[in-house]
């Protein structure tokens, strides 16, 4: 029997314990945070809140996001949202701010159910870009109604093309969320990994309308910094909404309306799951909620995918989810067994560094664990720590409207290394083809707070 306790959020003391074992590297230490979260339940930001305010301008456009538009970081997709009439399609772009020399033309769609009807979704191809440098562009509504923004192109693939990533989760759209958001924009994160649960609009399904209205809400929320730099997505169980009586019987039929991926350049058949090259970094997408197991479509594709992943070039490989394979929190305990089970051993065998989840609302970090010789007909069911293996990090403590997952086992399994039950983001920064520095912060009464930090070698380059 698993002996549990749930942490403490009525303390008037607030300890906050921050691990740094930079100078160190990674530690085989364990340790339970102290913090203790006091604020309010979270709740999602009122409609008519001017955070969702929609620019200024007849059928001005807006939602504006982007993310890579190909394999090798040379392309970007450009998305937005008109809410009258379909706009210009064009996209005007160059590299100075003045002189926008070229042009691209987008496609237009939308969509409907029940009493809710989309805007004009707009997704353009920006492609050939040249690696490392700055570019503006300018997307039109109709009339005189425009807007301008710019975006960084990474390195050139290298090795040692340094890069600096955010990790977000499970971001919703409270006063929590906007917290995370500020907190982000206030680094160096030069773009986004997001594990998944994007919207949390499903949690409004009493209200058909609000299903859909929460979408165009959260992506006006987050389009300060997604209207900047690419966020590459990953889907979680709140981007499923499978409503039939609302007319949403499909899929991630809102998010695959809304955000597209890069699946065909990496020779997927499905945008839920898909790769992409960033600077020294091979980035792995899963989906958690998809078939995986042997003969399924994301099986063969990951099966091939693995084989293609060059440690000369991208000596970073990084796999990104949302149910997390390891766990200590009684929240969603060990939901992502079977695809651990389907692929921890191809994760051995091809060194994969990091896995990226979201699902719980909290943080944990693993240390470099195993259970790949745990099978049905043998008794070795308890994870060991491996110097090989990956480390796990989860990080669905964006500040979503269901608020904590503050239930941990105790005693602390020796391979979770840190963990805490509040809010915050993640940041990896890789410095070479050998080491990272990898940081978590909480958001603590509106500050951002360093609350875990590590040194992280490189898997193949360090063995």
């Amino acid at each position: 029997m698993i002996n549990k306790m749930v942490i403490s959020k009525v303390s008037v003391v607030v300890v906050a314990v921050i691990l740094v074992i930079s100078n160190v590297g990674e530690s085989s230490s364990s340790l339970t945070s102290s913090y203790a979260r006091l604020d309010p339940p979270s709740t999602d930001i009122p409609l008519d809140s001017p955070l969702f305010a929609s620019p200024l301008g007849y059928n001005a456009p807006q939602q504006v996001h982007i993310t890579q538009g190909d394999y090798d970081g040379k392309a970007v997709i450009i998305s937005w949202l008109t809410a009258n009439e379909p706009g210009n399609a064009m996209v005007y772009y160059g590299t100075s701010a003045n002189k926008l020399s070229f042009t691209a033309k987008a496609t237009v769609n939308s969509y409907s159910f029940k009493d809710y009807k989309s805007g004009y979704i707009h997704h353009c191809l920006v492609d050939n870009l040249q690696y490392n440098t700055k570019y503006y562009y300018k997307i039109m509504g109709s009339g005189s109604s425009s807007r301008q923004f710019w975006f960084q192109t990474p390195p050139k693939i290298g090795p040692d093309s340094s890069y600096t990533f955010g990790i977000i989760g499970d971001l919703g759209q409270t006063n929590h969320s906007l917290s995370t958001l500020q907190h982000y924009m206030e680094s160096e994160g030069q773009s986004v990994l997001f594990v998944g649960d994007l919207s949390y609009a499903d949690r409004h399904n009493d209200v058909a309308r609000e299903v859909g209205m929460r979408w165009d809400t959260w992506a006006r929320l987050v389009e300060p910094n997604t209207a900047y730099q690419p966020w590459l997505w990953s889907t979680g169980n709140h981007d499923q909404e499978l409503f039939p009586e609302l007319g949403l019987g499909n899929d991630f039929y809102q998010f695959k309306m809304r955000y597209p991926t890069p699946y065909l350049a990496s020779g997927s058949a499905n945008p839920l799951w898909y790769a992409v090259r960033r600077a020294s970094a091979h980035i792995i997408v899963l989906s958690s909620y998809s078939p995986f197991v042997k003969y399924t479509s994301q099986y063969k594709w990951l099966e091939a995918e693995l084989k293609k992943v060059d440690r000369n070039m991208t000596p970073w490989l990084i796999v990104v989810m949302h149910a997390p394979w390891y766990n200590t929190n009684t929240a969603h305990y060990m939901e992502g067994e079977s695809m651990r089970a389907a692929y921890e051993q191809w994760f051995l065998d091809y060194k994969v560094d990091l896995v990226l989840a979201g699902h719980v609302h909290s943080y944990e970090r693993s240390h470099r664990v195993s259970n790949a010789k745990y099978n049905i007909s043998n008794a070795a069911c308890t994870p060991v720590l491996h110097n090989t293996a990956p480390m796990y990090i989860n990080v669905g403590d964006g500040g979503n409207s269901e608020g904590i997952s503050g239930e941990y086992i105790f005693p602390q399994p020796n391979y979770s290394a840190f963990r805490e039950a509040s809010f915050g983001h993640a940041i990896l920064e890789i410095k070479n083809k050998t080491h990272a520095y990898y940081h978590w912060h909480r958001n603590d009464a509106g500050n951002k707070v360093t609350a875990d930090s590590v040194v992280l070698q490189n898997q193949y380059w360090s063995s």
